[in-house]
């Protein structure tokens, strides 16, 4: 198992991702790869400092020995996640075992050029300081059962924000979706009700652990935990107004809750006084609820001002959460203006009884859907789907989704370039796979193509790309990303700055014109002044959008023939033409003649897509290292330009993605 493109790898990894070229060269220079296979064992609990690991391909099992001398599985890390840094940095023996759990690939960085990296990048550490804050604290006190932990905070800039209902739902979803332990930590002043146990039904007799009390015993709050029945435990903290040490005990308690759970939800009071920040500062993640009213929104951008500019906090690190349940007339758009901030999710407003378990109670409320969502990317265990370009060759991606659709297998978010970006659109929007595919019946004769071009002088292009655009006006209409099912990313090409453009907002039918404006063929799309191209130019097969947002279980939907593809093709073509040649006499001739015509014929068209099928292959080959599984369907025998194919291309989709069920799986429940 090797690796083509180290570098292309390097930079995508999250801890290195903001490094210069010269930086990341840097790394590469002072790092080597290992490999390691099933079942290996990287390093042991107890043993010597090794390595400063980081995975590029696989996975890798942490466990420890219990008391009793029994192995306990930790974590199972993916790509992306770093190990052995405890021991690199202090020179103690690992703490934890490491063992490959699939055929793995592993940058390591020894003791002494992970220290020179530090001394020449020192931003590396205060990236690598966020991830030891979450491992491990206070092991002195009893025996590790996670590796790391992660804590998010749920607050919100105005009172009666959904910010109860809300924190309860995503601690359901966690749990259920990572199959981790999970607490929620409810803290409100002792002139509050607990609104947690309100809307969970739970006994009024639950026990509230005094934050203000004197002599506070710290470890005592083992005793104040309460397990629900369907799956997350939940503690209720309380002091008293005045009291400026509750924040610091608050601390002290997360500092023992890391130990025992992989993620800790923070129902937080709505207050905006600086002991909140205190906690914040703790958490990893911060949700901010508010409501789509221009008041609220305002409040929450004044709020979010204080948290970056008074207190250093990184916008990625917030993440506003918008409640529709109040309504409002702002679009999409304005709401962005009053918040200068991205807009992580909206809820959508609950029309049944509020519960703290709707997630569990009603699964398909599209209230749990947008938290099943929210709690898959905050979990780590998002899978994506990309889609790569083609023409007709696409149609192989309607087949694909068939099986996922049958299979029930979880996409979270999709991305697309050229006929990808449509296809994506069209079932992101709402179609069925068997949808999409009758209206692929509109290209029944080989000829149809051809009105979907319309032609006109060639400056920039030789067809203007109104009549495509009418096409998809007709099923599309004005759907904007607002009205999508599932998360969309849609690939354009800037090719003035040499970078993808990817769309998320806006127009539906705009992104996919951008999307598939081959250059040299179409007249370039210009949005908001820029000039853009089909997405196939820079990112033919884009997997490296879902990987920049967090999604480390990719599959991938190549159809673009690769150069073996190609060759085997044309020697298909000749084996035919030999074996006509053998049977024909001079009375066919001619027959043979038509017959070589229309096999080898090669217009302006197809010297252009040629052209680009051979870079795009190699950029694709690329881009495939970053998904876990690849989906490859067979073409040969099909011509990219045989629109009116569209079933034979979907069953060609669907054979190879049945093919390689099993894969798709695994990488879903590893």
């Amino acid at each position: 198992m090797g690796l083509n493109n180290y570098d292309y790898i390097l930079k995508e990894i999250s801890l290195f991702v903001s490094l210069s070229d010269k930086e990341r060269a840097f790394v590469q220079n002072k790092s080597g790869l290992a490999e390691y296979k099933k079942g290996q064992l990287i390093y042991k609990e107890g043993s010597p400092p090794s390595y400063f690991y980081c995975i590029l391909k696989g996975r890798v099992v942490i466990s420890t020995l219990d008391p009793h001398g029994k192995q306990t599985i930790l974590e199972c890390l993916h790509r992306g996640k770093y190990f052995g840094i405890i021991s690199v940095l202090t020179g103690e023996p690992h703490s934890v075992t490491a063992k490959a759990l699939n055929d793995c690939l592993l940058l390591t960085i020894s003791k002494d050029n992970f220290d020179s990296l530090l001394k020449k990048i020192p931003r590396l550490a205060i990236d690598l300081s966020k991830t030891l804050s979450r491992r491990l604290k206070r092991k002195d006190i009893h025996q590790k059962t996670i590796f790391e932990s992660t804590i998010i905070a749920v607050l919100s800039s105005f009172p009666q924000a959904g910010k109860t209902v809300y924190a309860s739902n995503l601690a359901f979803a966690i749990a259920k979706e990572t199959h981790k332990k999970a607490v929620i930590v409810d803290i409100c002043p002792k002139d509050k009700v607990h609104r947690l146990s309100r809307i969970l039904n739970a006994s009024s007799n639950y026990r509230v652990f005094n934050l203000s009390a004197r002599g506070l015993d710290i470890a005592g709050i083992k005793d104040y935990i309460f397990k629900d029945k369907l799956g997350i435990d939940i503690t209720y903290l309380t002091y008293a107004n005045g009291n400026e040490s509750w924040p610091r005990a608050v601390v002290d308690i997360l500092s023992l809750l890391v130990n025992d759970y992989h993620y800790i939800i923070l129902d937080l009071p709505s207050l905006r006084e600086d002991s909140i920040l205190t906690i914040l500062n703790q958490s990893d993640i911060i949700h901010i609820l508010t409501s789509p009213k221009e008041t609220d929104l305002k409040n929450t951008r004044r709020l979010i001002k204080k948290l970056e500019s008074d207190f250093n906090f990184t916008p990625a690190k917030i993440k506003i959460i918008v409640n529709e349940n109040r309504p409002s007339k702002l679009t999409l758009e304005e709401k962005f203006a009053l918040l200068n901030h991205d807009i992580f999710a909206n809820l959508p407003r609950i029309e049944t009884r509020v519960s703290g378990r709707l997630v569990l109670e009603k699964p398909e409320a599209e209230y749990s859907k947008v938290l099943r969502r929210i709690s898959r990317q905050e979990g780590g265990c998002l899978v994506g789907l990309a889609l790569g370009v083609g023409v007709a060759y696409g149609f192989c991606h309607i087949g694909v989704l068939k099986v996922i659709e049958e299979e029930k297998i979880p996409i979270d978010i999709i991305s697309g370039s050229s006929i990808g970006a449509l296809i994506a659109s069209l079932w992101a929007t709402g179609r069925t796979s068997e949808e999409i595919l009758k209206l692929t019946k509109e290209f029944r004769e080989p000829k149809f193509i051809w009105s979907l071009l319309d032609f006109t002088f060639p400056l920039r292009g030789f067809i203007k790309g109104n009549k495509l655009y009418n096409f998809l006006k007709k099923y599309l209409g004005n759907k904007t990303f607002y009205d999508i099912k599932v998360p969309l990313k849609i690939i354009a090409s800037d090719v003035k700055r040499k970078e993808s453009r990817i769309f998320d907002q806006g127009s539906l039918i705009d992104a996919i014109m951008a999307s598939c404006s081959m250059p040299g063929v179409f007249t370039p799309f210009t949005f908001k002044g820029e000039m853009l191209f089909d997405g196939g130019i820079i990112s033919p097969l884009p997997t490296e959008p879902l990987f920049e947002l967090g999604v480390r279980k990719i599959i991938a939907v190549n159809v673009t023939p690769s150069r073996q593809d190609i060759i085997k093709q044309y020697n298909q073509i000749k084996e035919n033409i030999v074996a006509k040649a053998k049977v024909v006499n001079q009375k066919y001739w001619f027959n043979l003649k038509e017959y070589l015509r229309r096999k080898l014929k090669i217009n302006i068209l197809d010297f252009i897509f040629s052209s680009f099928e051979i870079m795009q292959s190699e950029v694709a080959q690329k881009e495939a290292q970053l998904a876990d599984v690849v989906l490859h369907p067979d073409t040969s025998g099909l011509h990219w330009m045989e629109l009116h194919k569209s079933e034979e291309f979907a069953k060609r989709g669907e054979e190879e993605a049945r093919k390689n069920l099993d894969k798709i799986w695994k990488v879903i429940n590893e």
